[in-house]
């Protein structure tokens, strides 16, 4: 490093609480990883913020030194954009704090908070914000995005369940943004991603969850896809309100409750979860063995941290990871044919197809409320997911995602566009489509307001309006 590099680097660590790290410092290579083994890049200088000012210092710094900035919630997007090659990592790993207020029944999350985070301390006082099903996934970038998971149905998007958040915009400026204070950029932010700033604190409404809740899991055989799929659209057609159903095409895992000879076993998945009557649960559960008896089954209660975590092992870090996402209205008989299709033809035993049922509260917001990239209509949102333990058998499996997007496509809304935080690549088409036209050029208006020089680019990424990009 030259001695001018390094001046610049000591005139940032003096303006930062936490600590700023470069190539040559103990710990670079650690805090430059990313969940998905399949990126490896290096950045020049990593800012470990400790603070929205010290947020503020590091995107002055990025701007001053004409560096790219990437930021760093949980590095859980397959894309790998909390990285950068000869820039700046923002790293907010340091901003975890969750602090809950039960009787007002809000929870404030720093920036760099993971969902595990986020669900020990409101579990705490029996209550939960709507999240996703990976407790090492960043609350941010889920956040920013969208947000579903288990308590999606009941209680909505995580974007639907938050109050406000303080964001340092590319000019340095630490901003409110809520519905009496920037509501514009508070729209924004609500699915529009990582656009528009760094979010260094978000304020959730919270529901009573938990602690315990009604677990169920079915597994049949790929022989027995078409009958699965359609039992499975039958059940989430008609499910209460307390109860979700996520369908799956995964390998069995090796655990103690399933059989020997079905361990690693290509088939189909139904996991049924009860957030209130454990007695409507076990009519469900009663309704689905009698209907078609799985292979093997386990059913029990819960603790909903456990839930939280029951996907963490087949998403662990270090795996290989590609995924593409899509919404469909229903699992139709065209559908399911072309699913049993293309689910024998992955390689990895780790790859998986999962169907997300979105109704209920996230129907009852209305589509222009947020800039949610899907629109609010009962549906699905199919994640076709590509995980390997090397670079070969992903490479594989990466076609299989790709080609199952294809065959998916022409029974797709909004033309196969999609969530955005279920896509690893982004092109500017496909980012326009999952929006659509009206929502996105309004995001561009609001994104040349706070970040004209599109500071904030390592994203899905919405150039400025009046931009040449």
């Amino acid at each position: 490093m030259t001695q001018q590099a390094m001046e610049t680097i000591r005139g940032l660590r003096a303006a930062m609480d936490g600590p700023v790290l470069t190539p040559s410092d103990s710990g670079f290579d650690d805090r430059r990883r990313v969940w998905n083994k399949l990126i490896d890049r290096r950045p020049s200088v990593i800012a470990r913020c400790a603070s929205a000012q010290d947020v503020a210092a590091a995107i002055g710094f990025a701007r001053e030194q004409h560096l790219v900035a990437a930021v760093r919630g949980g590095a859980h997007a397959p894309s790998g954009t909390a990285v950068c090659d000869d820039g700046l990592m923002i790293d907010l790993s340091l901003m975890n704090s969750v602090i809950v207020d039960p009787q007002a029944r809000r929870a404030r999350a720093g920036g760099g908070a993971l969902l595990a985070d986020l669900d020990a301390a409101t579990q705490a006082h029996g209550l939960a914000v709507p999240a996703g099903m990976v407790s090492h996934t960043g609350v941010g970038g889920l956040t920013l995005g969208g947000g579903m998971g288990w308590l999606t149905r009941k209680y909505g998007l995580s974007i639907d369940n938050l109050v406000s958040a303080d964001v340092v915009t590319a000019d340095g400026r630490v901003l409110r943004a809520a519905a009496d204070e920037h509501p514009d950029l508070f729209w924004a932010i609500r699915g529009g991603g990582g656009n528009f700033g760094v979010v260094t604190s978000f304020e959730f409404e919270l529901h009573k969850a938990g602690p315990q809740v009604q677990f169920a899991l079915f597994f049949w055989g790929l022989d027995r896809g078409p009958q699965a799929l359609r039992l499975a659209r039958d059940i989430t057609a008609a499910l209460p309100p307390d109860i979700n159903a996520l369908p799956a095409a995964v390998n069995a895992p090796p655990a103690p409750f399933v059989p020997p000879q079905h361990r690693f076993a290509p088939g189909y998945a139904l996991l049924v979860v009860g957030f209130g009557s454990a007695q409507e649960h076990a009519e469900l559960v009663t309704q689905i063995r009698d209907t078609l008896p799985p292979l093997f089954d386990v059913v029990t209660p819960m603790p909903y941290v456990e839930l939280q975590k029951l996907l963490d092992e087949g998403n662990a870090w270090g795996l290989y990871g590609y995924d593409k996402s899509v919404y469909i209205e229903e699992l139709s008989d065209q559908i399911i044919e072309t699913i049993t299709d293309q689910v024998p033809r992955k390689s990895s035993a780790m790859s998986a197809l999962m169907f997300y049922r979105l109704d209920g509260a996230y129907s009852r917001v209305d589509d222009e409320a947020t800039a949610f990239s899907g629109g609010r209509s009962p549906r699905y949102a199919a994640f076709i997911i590509g995980l390997a333990p090397d670079a070969r058998l992903l490479a594989a499996d990466r076609n299989w995602v790709r080609d199952c997007w294809q065959a998916l496509r022409p029974y797709s809304l909004a033309d196969g566009n999609s969530y955005l935080n279920g896509t690893t690549e982004h092109s500017g088409e496909q980012i326009r489509g999952s929006y659509g036209n009206a929502k996105y050029e309004r995001l561009a208006r609001i994104k040349a307001e706070y970040d004209p020089d599109n500071t904030f680019r390592l994203n899905a990424n919405i150039p400025p309006a009046g931009s040449a990009s």
